[in-house]
């Protein structure tokens, strides 16, 4: 898969993740992407040690529920890491 086309997939993977998630993650366009590709690389690391897939093509169902869970992974973990951090860190 070129770059180009996983960028993609990681932006979409990305936009699905925040909208199934319940957090309020911060971000817009570069910020989905981010957790999109990073949620990728994470889910095709764990699938591929795991055995039970990897990143292959990008019009594979196995490709975009890897990606997808990748991100949902990755934002749960944000948010554990993050979300214990008291308030918030706009300036009064």
């Amino acid at each position: 898969m070129g770059i180009i086309a996983f960028l993609i997939l990681g932006l979409i993977a990305g936009m699905i993740a925040k909208a199934l998630f319940s957090g309020d993650e911060p971000g817009g366009f570069l910020g989905t992407m981010v957790v999109g590709v990073v949620g990728a690389l994470l889910g095709g690391v764990i699938a591929s040690a795991a055995g039970i897939g990897e990143l292959d093509s990008f019009f594979s169902i196995g490709t975009w529920l890897i990606a997808i869970g990748g991100a949902l992974l990755f934002l749960f973990l944000f948010n554990l890491v993050v979300g214990k951090r008291g308030g918030s860190a706009r300036a009064v």
